[in-house]
């Protein structure tokens, strides 16, 4: 029996090299394409949504509870009331904790001259509050700036 074997070409191809240049480069690209097209498209979503605000943290000075009469007709009325002031920043807070018995002066000449059917609905405690408001925030000197009280809570609101 005669087998013939045909000669086995043991030379490789000259074009296996190129064809596997080719194709590794045009993988390499196609990924590269593939991660910068979802980089950019993370940085468009990043710049669509905003990032939450941090709310900042109020900064609060407590008053001491005021006791004044208030103008009444026959029995005598008075106003018992806690307040606290709502600062704008540390240099604020500073500032009024520094010119306190001035501050407190003027809350009191304001409340002293209520009559006691002007402090009954929410409406009248809400003008007294913003009434407080201009009160402290009027500058104490030429020279000072005005003391930053963004706002005016009660913490107590006795009339009798």
């Amino acid at each position: 029996m005669a087998t013939s074997t045909a000669p086995v070409s043991a030379a490789p191809s000259s074009r296996s090299p190129k064809l596997l240049i080719i194709v590794l480069s045009a993988v390499t690209l196609c990924a590269l394409a593939g991660g910068g097209y979802f980089y950019l498209a993370a940085g468009k979503k990043a710049e669509a949504e905003p990032a939450a605000k941090v709310a900042e943290k109020p900064i609060f000075v407590a008053l001491e509870p005021f006791t004044v009469n208030l103008q009444s007709e026959g029995r005598a009325r008075f106003l018992h009331v806690g307040i606290a002031l709502k600062v704008k920043d540390e240099k604020a807070k500073a500032q009024v904790v520094e010119f306190m018995p001035e501050l407190r002066s003027r809350v009191l000449m304001l409340l002293s001259n209520r009559q006691p059917e002007s402090l009954v609905t929410t409406e009248d405690k809400s003008k007294l509050a913003e009434e407080i408001r201009t009160a402290i925030n009027a500058p104490l000197s030429a020279d000072l700036p005005p003391q930053g009280v963004s706002s005016i809570s009660f913490n107590t609101f006795v009339v009798q």
